[in-house]
């Protein structure tokens, strides 16, 4: 029985499958509406979400399955104080498969010791978000046609933003890769992640405050909101919130085949006026997460 819990749980081979039986569910997509009949994803969602938690149910229905679960601790037996060990285990008992998001880092590692079934991690924290990473992935993919030979900028909550963190590990696996690390001094890339993966593989990259210097060199554009729920300070969010607005004016620097990524929400990062810009792919990346996790599901529970 597998589990993905980080981005590296699997090996680029293993992810070329994921993005190959992705890629047919997006062309032939009626080809696998009764894959999951029968089977039921578990959706423990500790935290609240949009985006990962309706993506990963609109994948299940698609597939034919079912879903039950919540999407806050306050509805749960949690506000009981069960632990996160009996909660899987029960939860376990009823579904082929779980989601789990938890605010804090590790706890998706920690229930998956006691998961009957699958589980994936949802998003835990500052930590990890791995089929966000599988979303850039496949979206990457499929904008570019390959992983190696690209010069990435990510641009705003470097320090809090656990889909840059996933990113980072994931894509650093892959040849001739450059970052651009776009960020106020107080939002910069923790230590770990420029010491154990950028340093340790000897990967380029490098840091700076402003957008508009580096914008030209960029094939992709990651723009991240600053996180308002990982603040102990909101005067210091206040004063951060908006270093970073991707506007007409700034793309106008950008080469032609910029792609402009982001993993939503956005709070005001990217002007509403760039929606229309081709370069903007976005909400293609939203369809493209709902897509990669039909096929995850359909790779976790073997059905195919």
């Amino acid at each position: 029985m597998k589990h993905l819990i980080d981005p590296m749980d699997f090996s680029i081979e293993e992810l070329e499958d994921l993005f190959q039986l992705a890629e047919e569910i997006v062309d032939r997509e009626d080809d696998f509406r009764q894959v999951c009949a029968n089977k039921i994803l578990g959706t423990l969602f500790y935290e609240p979400s949009t985006r990962t938690r309706l993506s990963f149910e609109a994948a299940m229905i698609r597939l034919g399955g079912q879903v039950i679960g919540f999407s806050s601790s306050t509805s749960s037996s949690v506000m009981k104080g069960e632990s996160i060990p009996d909660t899987v285990r029960t939860v376990g008992s009823y579904v082929d498969i779980i989601a789990m998001r938890h605010p804090k880092e590790g706890a998706p590692r920690y229930a998956s010791k006691y998961s009957p079934v699958p589980l994936i991690n949802a998003g835990d924290g500052g930590h990890q978000h791995p089929t966000q990473t599988l979303t850039d992935l496949f979206t990457i993919r499929k904008l570019k046609g390959k992983f190696s030979n690209l010069t990435i900028g990510l641009c705003g909550d470097l320090k809090f933003g656990r889909t840059v963190h996933s990113l980072i590990k994931a894509i650093s696996r892959y040849e001739n890769i450059k970052f651009i690390l776009i960020s106020p001094k107080e939002l910069q890339i923790p230590q770990y992640i420029k010491i154990e993966i950028l340093k340790q593989n000897n990967i380029p990259f490098m840091e700076v405050e402003k957008l508009e210097d580096v914008i030209h060199k960029l094939d992709i554009l990651y723009m991240t909101r600053v996180q308002k729920e990982r603040f102990f300070n909101e005067e210091d969010y206040i004063r951060l919130k908006d270093s970073y607005i991707l506007n007409k004016e700034k793309l106008k620097l950008a080469k032609d085949d910029l792609s402009v990524l982001h993993p939503l929400p956005r709070v005001n990062e990217i002007s509403y006026e760039v929606d229309e810009d081709p370069r903007a792919c976005y909400f293609n990346q939203v369809k493209y997460g709902m897509y990669v996790r039909m096929a995850l599901i359909i790779k976790l529970l073997g059905v195919m």
